[in-house]
């Protein structure tokens, strides 16, 4: 992501592992302030998340913020249920993939856009075993031959 006004802060790279990612969609969350305060600080784990349709809206599950320390009783469950924003339309396409095909709404990375939390989500196809396997042969390769050019080049 090189636009001007986007930061990254969480990336799950998890999902990556676990997931072939079909297509991207990008998703307002809707936090409290501890938590935006928690973000900023880098206090974010994404690695067990999931995102889910829940009656017409698009739901965060699973999403480790971490409490503010200067947050006190302000402080929200760290591991609450976040609603995500999406036009209405968009989140009726997902519910029709997601049943049609079987695939699964994964949250691939957090980032400030702007001033804004905003959240990537993945409309992901689960690895079998094999896959994960030709996943990291693939990139043990890459690597070797990366490493090779590296060395021939110096």
């Amino acid at each position: 992501m090189d636009h001007k006004g986007i930061k990254p802060i969480a990336k799950n790279s998890k999902a990556f592992h676990d997931y072939f990612v079909e297509e991207r969609f990008e998703a307002g969350v809707v936090l409290a302030g501890t938590e935006v305060k928690s973000i900023r600080q880098g206090g974010v784990n994404l690695k067990d998340s999931w995102c889910q349709v829940k009656d017409g809206e698009l739901w965060l599950y699973g999403a480790h913020i971490s409490p503010y320390e200067k947050g006190n009783i302000f402080n929200k469950d760290p591991r609450r249920t976040r609603k995500l924003l999406m036009h209405r339309r968009e989140i009726m396409r997902l519910v029709g993939s997601v049943q049609r095909d079987g695939l699964t709404l994964i949250p691939l990375s957090l980032y400030f856009k702007d001033a804004k939390v905003k959240v990537e989500v993945g409309l992901c196809k689960g690895k079998k075993l094999y896959d994960k396997r030709a996943s990291a042969a693939e990139r043990d390769s890459k690597r070797a031959v990366d490493r090779a050019l590296k060395s021939y080049n110096r």
